[in-house]
């Protein structure tokens, strides 16, 4: 008869050593500055969105200020041309000066050709 050898426990699989890793600290700072960066340029961002902001205030007072300006210059528009209406004119005339209009049978008109 065959003898049957006993079952030899089997021997546990080698694990490879982890290797040292040199690039640890490099990695860790790379990883840093990236944060960093990010961040900066997320500030800026905001930064950006801030005078951007601002200035679109100050645009839109600026409008304001325009069409209060336009307003103002079409007010003072209306009042120099009903100021300078020749009826007016003429009955200012009349009351302050008591001027009144001229005759036409009274004009007499000079002919000045040679």
């Amino acid at each position: 008869m065959a003898a049957v050898a006993p079952h030899a426990p089997a021997e546990p699989a080698a694990r490879p050593r982890p290797r040292p890793r040199a690039d640890r600290q490099p990695r860790v700072a790379r990883g840093i500055v990236w944060i960093a960066l990010i961040g900066a340029l997320l500030a800026g961002v905001v930064f950006m969105n801030v005078v951007v902001l601002r200035m679109n205030i100050r645009l839109d007072h600026l409008g304001r200020d325009r069409a209060r300006l336009r307003a103002e210059n079409a007010e003072l528009g209306s009042t120099l041309s009903s100021a300078l209406a020749a009826a007016r004119i003429q009955a200012q005339a009349r009351k302050d000066l008591g001027v009144v209009p001229a005759d036409p049978s009274e004009t007499v008109y000079v002919d000045l050709r040679p």
